[in-house]
Order: C-alpha cells, then structure tokens, then sequence
C-alpha cells in the first residue's frame, strides 16, 4: 500500500503547478470578471498535450493512468476551476470514442483531439431530461445512408469549439428506453446551431450552452461503435470517467480555498495579533485540512481502483465526498476571511460560487449515493480492503 506519487507523477504535477501558477492564476480573476475568452490558457494546454490525457498514446496522445488525470484536474481547478472544464467534457468523449469507436473514428478523430487541433464536449442533458437521461426526446431517424437528426441539447460545455459533439439520440422506441439510445457524433459542419449561452452563478472561463438539432442530416458512420443501442451503456461508462475529473475538481477548489483562508489568517490582525493564534480560526483550519486530505486520499483511491475496472461506486464515492468538502472549504474560508471573503478582491468569492457545480454536475450527489448504496447492497462495493 503507497500513499505517495510515483516519480512520473511528482515530476508532472509540478509541471502542472508552474503552469498554473505563472499562466493561469495571474489572470483568473480579472478574465473571470470581464468574460474574456482565455485563448491563451487554452494554447497552454495544446503546449502541454493536455488536449490527449485521456488518448492513447497510438493516437498521439498523452495516455496517462488515472492519477495522473485526477492531477490534471486538481492543479488546473486550483488556479481556475472553470477553465478545468475545457478539458472536462473533452477528456470524457475522447475516452469514450477510443473505448467504443470503431477503427475508422478512432484514426479520424483522434490524432487532432490529441493535440487540440479539434476540440469536443458531449450533448446529453436537454431541458426536460438531466438526471434521466432515458427520458431524452431527441431523435436520429434512420434514412438511407444517413440519420436524421431532431432535438434540443442544454448544458453543453464547449458547443462552439465541438467538432465533433457526440449527441445522445433515440434510434429506437422501445422498453426499456435505454435499450433504444445510441450516440452520433456530429461533426460542425453539419449543421447543428448554438442558440444560446446560459447565464451561470460560476463556472466561468468556459462557454455552456443550449444546442439545437433541426433536421441535421448526419452520415450513418456517425454512429459511435457498430450497433445501435449502445448509447447507454457507453455514456454511463463514460461519466464514470467524468466523476473522477470533477472530484478531483473539487480536491483543487478546496485546496486554494485553504490556502487563502491559512494565508489570510496569518497575515490579518485582530485584537493586536494574527487571527490565525485565536484558538476558533485554528480549528476551523484544522477541520479544513484534515477534510481536503481526506478527499484527496478518496479521489486518487478511485484512480487508481478506476484502472482495474472497478469504478462505478468508487467513482461516485469520491465525488460525492469531496464536492461536499469543496462546499463546506469554500463557505468556512469566507467566513476566516469575514467581509474580505465577500468582496471580488479575494479568490475566495469565485471559488464559492464555483463549487456548486462539482455537487451538480456528472450526476447530483443524491444520484451518486443511490449508486454507492446499490453497489453496497448488490455487493459489487464494499466499506474496507
């Protein structure tokens, strides 16, 4: 049993942390405010083949093992968690369309995602299915050679930069519904649209949003894998993949929120002497860090169970638990920094606002502790070694 990273992984996170401390952090805040578009962040992760974490090297991408994609995660959150979403969505499709493409899209596809040369993210959520996805009504209509697209996606990461947007359709009407879904990947040029941007509490950085399908006539080799009916099957794996990232997304939110409130702490007085030496200030750092750790520990734990296969319930232990960390970090940080932790002019306000979504996003925490109960109760999980 090793608690430690291996010489690999110590040597790519503190790549990682220069990365973000000299190119993202300095400007967070300020591009967080304005919307700016942060292109120049996005040409670092092509600089550090960030865009092929999830490829495999064959394809020209980096190949990594799971810890190190939950380190990708935790260091880029830390500076910004809402540009970690530029890699999120698209780290989840590359994986998926190299575990379920056929041979054809894996070498059209991913060579240029690998490098981010193309970008992607993933069309499942619609306004009136998030959690459920099997109750999605778009609909890909077989005709001839080709399919025939007909829907509205919402929620989508990336949509303007997608080429391609792997879209969950019905192929089929049938019970039980899952059985009729299938995944298309619609390349941009084919026609759907971006109607809109949604306005959001945070998670900024990164663009999210609605996407319309009306009539997009799509090639029948659009269709992820062979068979039709896998839909599915192939986006839960997928997301189990996109729990690991988004805890480790959590990991890095509580981590800098730490941090400021340790730093803050030591350098406010109060009463002609640092808060940090009142004994109340001291305890809630000493919760902080014990949960933070706590989290890390869970979230690489999942990694590295994720590479044997069994993933589903670890997965969703993780998130779960360190989204809810993120949560109470970012609330007891406000509250050592008290009116400063309000204002704009301290991080702690953005990564408020912006840990709400890990407890949201890739299934809702009530979601995952349905899946960690039934793992545990179907005996596929259970609590020690």
């Amino acid at each position: 049993m090793d608690f430690e990273l291996n010489e690999d992984q110590r040597l790519f996170r503190r790549t990682l942390r220069e990365f973000v401390d000299n190119e993202i952090v300095p400007v967070a805040a300020e591009w967080e405010r304005t919307g700016r578009d942060p292109e120049e962040i996005v040409e670092g992760f092509r600089r550090l083949g960030l865009f092929g974490i999830a490829v495999p090297e064959e394809y020209g991408g980096l190949g990594l093992d799971r810890v190190s994609f939950a380190l990708v995660f935790e260091e880029i959150a830390r500076g910004w968690m809402g540009v970690a979403g530029i890699l999120g969505s698209h780290s989840l499709t590359t994986w998926m369309i190299a575990r379920y493409g056929t041979e054809e899209q894996r070498s059209a596809y991913l060579p240029d995602l690998a490098t981010g040369a193309r970008r992607t993210g993933i069309a499942l959520t619609e306004p009136g299915a998030g959690t459920d996805l099997q109750g999605i009504t778009t609909r890909a209509v077989r005709d001839g050679d080709e399919y025939v697209v007909h829907g509205t996606k919402t929620w989508i990461t990336n949509a303007r930069h997608a080429d391609p947007l792997p879209v969950l359709v019905k192929t089929s009407v049938t019970e039980p519904a899952h059985r009729g879904m299938s995944v298309l990947l619609v390349d941009a040029d084919r026609g759907f649209t971006v109607s809109r941007d949604l306005p959001k509490l945070g998670y900024k950085g990164t663009e999210t949003c609605e996407v319309v399908l009306d009539g997009v006539r799509v090639p029948a080799s659009a269709l992820l894998g062979e068979v039709e009916g896998r839909g599915m099957q192939q986006v839960l794996a997928a997301l189990e993949l996109g729990r690991l990232n988004i805890a480790a997304r959590a990991v890095g939110v509580s981590q800098c929120a730490y941090e400021a409130a340790l730093n803050y702490s030591r350098d406010r007085q109060a009463f002609g002497r640092p808060i940090s030496e009142f004994q109340a200030i001291q305890l809630k750092l000493a919760d902080l860090a014990t949960e933070i750790q706590a989290a890390r520990l869970l979230t690489y734990w999942a990694a590295v169970r994720s590479e044997a296969g069994a993933v589903n319930a670890e997965a969703a232990m993780a998130k779960y638990f360190a989204s809810e960390v993120a949560l109470r970090a970012t609330m007891e940080s406000m509250r050592i920094h008290g009116g400063y932790g309000y204002s704009q002019e301290f991080v702690v306000e953005r990564l408020y606002r912006d840990a709400p979504l890990m407890a949201i996003g890739e299934g809702t925490n009530d979601v995952q502790r349905m899946v960690i109960a039934r793992a545990l109760l179907s005996g596929a999980a259970r609590v020690g070694w």
